[in-house]
């Protein structure tokens, strides 16, 4: 059976997300909102939370299960849909700088 690692939404970033409109399609989930909270055997995603629905902690609008192939799935309203973590792109400080031109013109020595 596949089993489910379970990603809680912090509560400050939770109420955010609930006032969000729904929009379709893949979800961007920010690690730095999110704590890894244990984990879960079960069929699909439906399954797990169905089998935490009744529990101590059930899972919420905004948590995340990152299953099989590293599959993430976010409970949102309408259902489980796609989500993919948002990882910011590192600036090196050197993307305005120009690339060099290559080896410096040598010239012959001067004469008095």
């Amino acid at each position: 059976m596949p089993l489910y690692r379970i990603f809680r939404m912090k509560e400050n970033d939770r109420q955010r997300f609930r006032w969000q409109p729904h929009t379709p399609g893949t979800s961007l989930a920010k690690p730095r909102e999110y704590e890894e909270k244990g984990s879960i055997e079960a069929m699909n995603a439906y399954a797990a939370w169905a089998e935490l629905k009744d529990g101590d902690e059930p899972l919420v609008v905004g948590d995340i299960l990152s299953g099989p192939n590293d599959e993430m799935r976010i409970l949102k309203y309408v259902g489980f849909e796609e989500a993919k973590w948002l990882i910011p792109e590192v600036k090196s400080g050197l993307e305005d700088v120009p690339p060099a031109m290559g080896a410096p013109e040598s010239r012959p020595p001067m004469h008095d």
